[in-house]
């Protein structure tokens, strides 16, 4: 077996820059590059990897904070369709502890996102060292045990060989859509220094191959029953929408069967806002015309999506005694809530087969066109109403996302996260363009925004990045305003200056 000699750092950042994925038979380079901090713990291992690995392709970018730097690869491959990554790195203690906020949003979200945060040393000599925390009650807890509760997998590497299979247990999470998430990999300080005889062939070109989930026959066959059984199905597209890159199939499902679309948070943007199957986003946050029918169908076909309580209105919204749910998710865990009759399967896939089977069977929804034509119409003239009202204290904050509106184009993409922003752009937003309304609403991170428009730039050069945040969510995180200079990649930041923390000032008045 012929063997490399390399420190654990450098044969890791190998091994990444090996790494490929295939879906629908087109090839990407998985690990786009590095985002990172270097201090205590990461810069004489990962930092000399970088700086002397000269047959490296994987770029490196300097952060400015560590969460910020974690918001900017989810954004980005959240913008790539998971297709697509960054690996982030940080120093220990305080500098890996702040990349759990970002983990976590990443893993709320089903974003593949690898972190590589700086450790203590593994043989303990030099304890405690700087920015160690000491458990006297068992000295293997460090600060990034952290991870372990916001990662869909976790390893620390104390021996430099245990990489190998560390690094495979990492791509196969990273690759997989049903269980993706942040993945952490905890690198002590002097491990990643340490040289092994690493197999040459752990280094070789590797394709993750990601297959869509077919589903099985006996699914699709329950599935089938119970749609020919309901008159007013109603569908609820997620962000699976997305990641399977089934917007074409979803548009044409609806159409064949004249079923109404509404969408959550992460799916808006499947289908332009002037469809006439669009009725806008659904639940909480949604618009009059896609509660209605939600209130009122017999089916709900819940497409990619987790069903949290914003969409469901916190499971309010459906109200028909007869309603059911069918689940189309290539996860288990999402697909069976709220009793679902669950299609484990790929968006795509899932929407194509029942499409072909209910196209035998000669379905069609009981909606007239004009009854669908009437509730998007009232609500659209809600929408202008409320684009244009006025005020003697300034600009209303719907006024002023109408001017934005009316501004943006089809090739521009819209950053947003928290506060009362995501209210009113899941009501009125009207999406110009698919993929063009990115919008972090799982975790709901202030100061995902900023850093989230940078990483749509990355992902995304050719267009105009915006993001849309209040004074709250600037104030808390904007480092990567920096970033996005430091690497001439323009962002746009549009801030709406509400005084501080009015959304939940607003919940206070209410409920106080």
């Amino acid at each position: 077996m012929k063997t490399i000699r390399l420190t654990t750092a450098q044969a890791l950042l190998k091994f990444l820059d090996a790494q490929y994925v295939e879906f629908d038979g087109e090839e990407h380079k998985f690990v786009k590059g590095v985002y990172g901090i270097f201090g205590h713990g990461n810069l004489l291992g990962i930092g000399e990897g970088l700086e002397n690995m000269k047959d490296l392709s994987l770029k490196f970018y300097q952060g400015h904070n560590e969460q910020g730097i974690v918001h900017a690869a989810t954004a980005f491959a959240k913008q790539k369709n998971r297709l697509e990554i960054f690996a982030c790195t940080s120093s220990i203690g305080p500098g890996a502890l702040n990349m759990v906020t970002g983990a976590a949003t990443a893993t709320v979200n089903r974003i593949p996102v690898l972190l590589l945060p700086g450790d203590i040393f593994a043989d303990r000599q030099p304890d405690p060292v700087l920015q160690q925390i000491e458990m006297p009650y068992n000295p293997k807890i460090t600060a990034n045990d952290a991870f372990k509760a916001v990662s869909k997998y976790w390893d620390r590497i104390e021996r430099p060989e245990q990489l190998i299979t560390a690094a495979l247990n990492a791509m196969r999470v990273l690759t997989d859509p049903a269980e993706t998430g942040a993945v952490t990999l905890a690198l002590p300080q002097d491990v990643q220094g340490e040289a092994y005889d690493y197999p040459v062939e752990f280094f070789e070109k590797r394709v993750h191959h990601i297959d869509r989930r077919p589903p099985s026959e006996s699914a699709l066959v329950r599935a089938l029953r119970l749609i020919k059984t309901k008159k007013k199905p109603l569908i609820i597209a997620g962000g699976g929408v997305h990641y399977s890159q089934a917007v074409d199939t979803l548009r044409e499902f609806a159409e064949a069967f004249n079923i109404p679309v509404s969408f959550t948070q992460a799916g808006k943007g499947a289908m332009l806002w002037d469809h006439p199957l669009n009725m806008g986003g659904v639940g909480t946050t949604g618009t009059l015309a896609a509660n209605k029918l939600a209130k009122e169908a017999d089916l709900i076909i819940a497409v990619g999506t987790r069903l949290m309580d914003f969409p469901t209105a916190s499971k309010t919204a459906f109200q028909n005694p007869n309603v059911k749910i069918l689940s189309i998710n290539v996860n288990n865990f999402d697909g069976l809530k709220m009793d679902a009759e669950h299609l484990n399967a790929d968006a795509m896939l899932g929407l194509e087969v029942l499409m072909e089977g209910l196209k035998k069977e000669g379905y069609r929804s009981n909606y007239s066109k004009e009854e669908l034509k009437t509730l998007k119409e009232e609500w659209d003239r809600e929408v202008d109403r409320l684009y244009h009202l006025e005020s003697e204290k300034g600009l209303p904050q719907t006024t002023a996302l109408g001017i934005i509106n009316d501004f943006a184009t089809e090739n521009d993409v819209f950053v947003a996260a928290a506060g009362s922003l995501p209210g009113d752009l899941h009501r009125l937003w009207r999406c110009k363009g698919i993929k063009s309304y990115h919008m972090e609403y799982g975790f709901s991170c202030m100061g995902y925004e900023v850093s989230g428009t940078f990483g749509v730039k990355m992902a995304e050069p050719e267009k105009e990045a915006y993001a849309l945040l209040s004074d709250g969510s600037f104030l808390m995180l904007h480092s990567e305003f920096l970033t996005s200079l430091q690497e001439r990649m323009k962002i746009n930041v549009i801030i709406l200056d509400n005084g501080g923390f009015q959304s939940i000032n607003s919940l206070q008045k209410s409920h106080g």
